[in-house]
């Protein structure tokens, strides 16, 4: 069973060693902080985390493996209350708005400064949320009724590889015209006007990783 210390015991997850240690070397000169662990993928945020229980979770989002939106459902599993607070680099309104579903209650960008991320991890131990206006802004803007259904999110991304109906037809085991009609529906729910457009939409917004 960890020890308590009276700090907030932060676990730094990260897949690029160097920013794991400088976000751990940061904390750890903070007063009333301490860095109990440092993971490099998704997979071992999840061992590190039954390890210590740490009051925060400080999660990356992009990692080979498993992501940080899966570590943080898995870790939810074990620990429905765990805190977490995502930082990095990017900032499609589709990306912030899994992390937050699946529970993560703040949302940095990298180049974020020290006393903000102090600040997030400070808000998010005592029960809050803590959203900075750029994360705001992008959750604004997010179109209605945007959500995908799985079909839909398969094609997109066989779009996005460059496929063309034909091939997303044979690839998926459906008919052309399924194809199509599913083109359609993207290019509304995305909002634009053609297969082009909705892939730079998909990937710009964090629907499809490239």
């Amino acid at each position: 069973m960890p020890v308590r210390s009276g700090k907030i015991r932060v676990l730094v997850v990260d897949d690029h060693p160097v920013v794991c240690r400088g976000l751990s070397a940061i904390l750890q000169t903070e007063q009333g902080m301490s860095v109990v662990g440092q993971a490099f993928n998704g997979e071992q945020a999840v061992r590190m985390f039954q390890e210590h229980r740490p009051d925060v979770t400080l999660m990356d989002l992009r990692m080979p493996g498993m992501s940080g939106v899966d570590a943080i459902r898995a870790i939810r599993e074990i620990s429905p209350n765990a805190s977490f607070v995502v930082l990095t680099t990017y900032h499609g309104d589709e990306d912030i708005h899994r992390a937050l579903q699946a529970g993560a209650q703040s949302y940095l960008l990298k180049g974020m400064s020290d006393n903000e991320l102090v600040e997030a991890i400070r808000s998010v131990h005592a029960g809050l949320r803590y959203l900075p206006q750029p994360v705001r802004e992008s959750l604004a803007n997010r179109p209605p009724k945007s959500e995908l259904t799985g079909r839909e999110l398969q094609v997109l991304r066989l779009i996005v590889k460059g496929m063309s109906n034909r091939q997303i037809a044979e690839a998926l085991g459906i008919t052309e015209p399924t194809v199509k009609w599913h083109v359609n529906i993207l290019l509304s729910r995305l909002n634009v006007c053609d297969r082009t457009q909705a892939a730079v939409a998909a990937l710009q917004r964090g629907i499809v990783e490239f």
